[in-house]
């Protein structure tokens, strides 16, 4: 076999060069991307005018994907991510925003596509799935 035919998703692998052996795929941690994704959505929510949560992860719910809580702070998006697809954890997060804020209707819908393109240009997203959450 090639070495490439053992590639993983381009979203959860880095290529690096080592030596004479190129394009070795290198895992990122589920625990980087979700301090990544946190990043970006802090920067976005706020560039939005947005109540801006911590994130956190797991939740403190057992079985949960995602819960909020509120606190005498702010508030708090727990997200699993361990066993979930990645774009799972960003929409959950996405969503905890939303929630945070209590966006509905048009306002939520706006937010949710400027999150969705403020993840697309750190990460990659598949183009042909649908950005938008129902």
């Amino acid at each position: 076999m090639s070495p490439t035919s053992h590639r993983s998703p381009a979203s959860a692998a880095t290529r690096v060069s080592r030596g004479a052996c190129t394009n070795v795929p290198v895992r990122v941690s589920p625990l980087t991307e979700f301090a990544t994704a946190a990043r970006v959505f802090a920067r976005a929510a706020s560039g939005m005018g947005l109540r801006v949560p911590g994130f956190r992860t797991p939740p403190r719910v057992l079985g949960a994907a995602r819960t909020v809580r509120r606190t005498a702070a702010g508030a708090i998006v727990s997200v699993a991510i361990l066993g979930r697809p990645f774009m799972a954890v960003l929409a959950d997060m996405i969503e905890g925003i939303v929630v945070v804020n209590g966006l509905a209707a048009r306002d939520a819908e706006l937010a949710r596509t400027a999150l969705w393109r403020a993840a697309s240009a750190h990460f990659i997203v598949d183009s042909s799935a649908d950005a938008r959450v129902a």
